[in-house]
């Protein structure tokens, strides 16, 4: 006799559920979990550190002691924002090496030091619940932390009070470090002694760069870990209860960057190796080649009913999400409003969530705000 009998497929008996029960659904588009005033949020409300947001300069204030940071309109010149924000720091940074250097060389009372740890931290999708333990432990013991736009405010909750902090996040069109002036910072704060922690969103490895600043800094000596991150596909999808793979549904997935080469509508990567009804997509960075990214893949062959979803800042208290099938996908998204950052999934195993029925046919989208 079996131990334990065998549990009924939950996905396929809620299917037949709806089929049989599809009458006494009240149809509903738009499921409001948190009263909100305009489609998208503030940057004033963003969970994220937005790029010349007040709350940036708060946290970084130690770096403008030689001058008062004030938060930058829209309206100015960004290439003179950029400028004058890395002249403006440059003199505390100049005196922390020197602090760190001293306290490197009283350490070593005559013996030969070597260059301090760097340390590539995914923080998760946002959520500071999801961070690992070693994550937090190796946040809390850096002299010198650089992180992203995507690391949320709550992680830099756990910052130790005498760290310091220094943004180098990028968005579209502003990028307040380019990435060699970020090898750079690591490898001139590693070789004066200092416990560097490198901050990023999600994983360091998928879609993170962290592999090109793991190569540069251990072509320089410098001795490099990685701690690794919740990704944005598997902590947004499970926010959301989608299996990226389910059995009979869909055999693999696919990470996509939606980034074009030369900053263009079109996608980086070739869409009819990726119209595959048995694979899940999940799509990082692609809302501007989205429209572009669905057209393709219903030309190759995807069907255009195939359901689809997007979730602007994942597990976090500002979670959006738009569900609708591939054909309207693109124009449900600009009608919501979302914003950067945006994940995208498709494939048949959105249709799994506990959310998508209640998109009907009839109206085939859905926005869901987060509580």
């Amino acid at each position: 006799m079996a131990l334990v009998q065998r549990i009924p497929n939950f996905s396929s008996n809620f299917r037949n559920w709806r089929k049989t029960n599809s009458t006494k659904l009240t149809p509903v588009c738009s499921l409001h979990y948190k009263t909100q005033t305009s489609a998208s949020s503030s940057t004033s409300s963003s969970p994220f550190t937005e790029k010349h947001s007040v709350e940036r300069y708060q946290r970084d204030q130690w770096l403008y002691k030689a001058s008062t940071p004030s938060p930058s309109s829209d309206q100015e010149d960004e290439v003179f924002v950029r400028e004058n924000d890395i002249a403006s720091q440059l003199p505390e940074l100049k005196k922390l090496l020197e602090v760190l250097r001293e306290k490197r060389e009283k350490g070593c009372r005559g013996g030969d030091c070597g260059p301090g740890d760097v340390y590539l931290v995914g923080t998760g999708p946002g959520d500071p619940e999801l961070l690992t333990l070693k994550a937090v432990r190796v946040i809390q013991s850096a002299d010198l932390l650089l992180y992203d736009r995507l690391v949320s405010n709550d992680v830099l909750e756990l910052v130790a009070p005498d760290a310091r902090l220094l943004y180098v996040g990028k968005t579209a069109g502003y990028h307040s470090r380019t990435q060699e002036e970020i090898h750079e910072l690591l490898l001139s704060f590693a070789e004066a002694g200092a416990t560097v922690v490198r901050l990023k969103g999600g994983d360091p490895l998928v879609f993170g760069r962290g592999g090109e600043e793991m190569d540069f800094l251990q072509q320089q000596g410098i001795r490099v870990q990685v701690i690794p991150g919740i990704t944005a596909a598997s902590g947004i999808a499970a926010e959301l209860g989608i299996p990226l793979t389910h059995r009979g549904v869909a055999t693999s997935v696919r990470f996509l960057t939606g980034h074009s080469r030369k900053g263009g509508t079109d996608p980086l990567f070739v869409a009819e190796n990726a119209a595959d009804p048995d694979t899940t997509l999940v799509v990082y960075m692609g809302l501007g080649t989205l429209p572009s990214l669905a057209q393709k893949l219903m030309d190759h062959g995807l069907p255009c009913d195939t359901p689809a979803v997007a979730v602007e800042r994942g597990t976090t208290p500002l979670q959006r999400t738009v569900f609708a099938e591939l054909e309207d996908f693109a124009s449900e998204i600009q009608s919501a409003g979302l914003v950067s950052p945006t994940l995208i999934i498709i494939g048949k195993v959105v249709e799994l969530s506990p959310l998508w029925p209640y998109c009907t046919r009839e109206e085939s989208s859905c926005l869901v705000e987060s509580r």
